[in-house]
């Protein structure tokens, strides 16, 4: 149900990592920086960044090291 996917997605913000792609709620492909309480620093081009808050992070982009195929 929709629970499961709102504990799913505050398990996913709490899992961020530096370094990790990742897909903003307005569709920005970004690579994270920093990661501060409540927003993370976003690189979305050569250097490039800006503050976002952490609930407008959607979803990890696809790479190598994605586990999405495991479901």
């Amino acid at each position: 149900g929709l629970g499961d996917v709102y504990k799913r997605q505050a398990n996913f913000r709490k899992s961020l990592q530096v370094n990790q792609k990742v897909i903003t709620a307005g569709g920005i492909h970004g690579i994270i920086k920093e990661i501060n309480d409540n927003d993370v620093v976003l690189e979305i081009a050569s250097n490039v960044k800006i503050h976002i808050d952490k609930n407008s992070i959607f979803a990890a982009a696809a790479d190598a090291n994605s586990s999405q195929a495991s479901k």
